[in-house]
Parts: C-alpha cells; sequence; structure tokens
C-alpha cells in the first residue's frame, strides 16, 4: 500500500514538472501576440530620411547575441524565463518618455498591452519559482544591457526620435530571437 502511494506521488510529480512547460498559451498564442507586436512596431517606423545628428554621435550597442546562445543552452523553464524577463525589459523601455516619437499613442498603448500580455502568460507557465533566481548571471546581464539601452541610446540622446528609432530597431529584433526561443520550447516538447 505505501510503495503505491509513493509511486502514485513519483508520478504525480514527474507529470506536473513534465508539464509545468507545457503551456497552451504558448503553444497557440504567443506566435501570434508575438506577430502583433512586430506589425506594430513596423508602423512606428521613423520616417526621416534627415537626421538632424551627425553619425559621429551615433550611439549603438552590439546586440547582445551571446546572451540569446546562453539562454539556448539552459533549461526549458531557463529559456522561459529569459524570454518573460526579454519582455519585460521591453515593456520597460517603452513606459519611458517617448514623445517625441511620431508615434500614435494608442500603438504604442496597444504595444504595451501585448507585450505585457505576453510576459505574465508566460510567466505563468514558469510555475512558482522565480525567474530571476534561476540563472542569476545570464539575468543580472540581460538587466544591465537593457540598462544600457536606455542611460546610453534613450538617456543621452534625450529621448529624441533617432534615439527611439534605434530603441524601435532593437526591440523588433529581441522580439524576434524571442520567437526563436520559444519556438524551440515548443519543438521540445
Amino acid at each position: 500500500m505505501m510503495s503505491r502511494i509513493l509511486f502514485a506521488c513519483l508520478f504525480l510529480g514527474l507529470v506536473t514538472a513534465g508539464s509545468s512547460l507545457s503551456c497552451k498559451w504558448m503553444d497557440h498564442k504567443f506566435r501570434q501576440h508575438n506577430e502583433e507586436t512586430l506589425n506594430l512596431l513596423d508602423t512606428m517606423v521613423y520616417n526621416s530620411t534627415n537626421t538632424t545628428e551627425d553619425a559621429e554621435g551615433e550611439v549603438t550597442l552590439a546586440f547582445p547575441n551571446h546572451l540569446y546562445r546562453q539562454a539556448s543552452k539552459a533549461s526549458a523553464e531557463d529559456k522561459l524565463a529569459f524570454t518573460v524577463q526579454i519582455l519585460e525589459e521591453v515593456a520597460a523601455l517603452f513606459e519611458e518618455d517617448h514623445s517625441a516619437a511620431s508615434w500614435e499613442d494608442s500603438t504604442v498603448r496597444n504595444f504595451l498591452n501585448i507585450v505585457s500580455k505576453q510576459a505574465e502568460e508566460l510567466h505563468s507557465c514558469t510555475g512558482s519559482h522565480s525567474h530571476k533566481k534561476k540563472n542569476s548571471q545570464l539575468y543580472f546581464r540581460t538587466k544591465m544591457y537593457f540598462k544600457r539601452l536606455s542611460d546610453d541610446v534613450l538617456k543621452k540622446k534625450g529621448h529624441s526620435a533617432e534615439a527611439w528609432e534605434v530603441i524601435r530597431k532593437e526591440t523588433k529584433a529581441h522580439l524576434m530571437r524571442a520567437e526563436q526561443l520559444a519556438s524551440s520550447l515548443h519543438t521540445a516538447n
């Protein structure tokens, strides 16, 4: 009798652990929402052919491919947590002053709503574990990269339209890479 209870508990634990990342929302809605965010970013494109700033003053940061490579080698839960962090960091960037950008407020609100919904839904797929503790070095490096985007691109450029265009392009690249990472989870399950 005791061995049956132990076996049932073990089986339930394994099924629960294996299914914690088998999230129906991720399987069915993440890609759809990501496409919507990419379309919204495309509508936000800065259409100026002449910039007021010279190329010498341009601030760019190298895209953090190394973070995505590190995340792609991580466990499924860490991949998911990394994707959640990317979405949260993107949302935080777009909550900064974007009044110099020629974007419709409703477009930015829709973008933020969708990105926040993605982060919330994916976070619920990770279970009750704090994703920040799982791979703290990856978390810290990602956090620092987005802080540099905010400080070195937006703040140093006075939240200008040109600075927001850099952020828009970086964000699009991040969302495309996050979708690749999430897709690898879908094929793994």
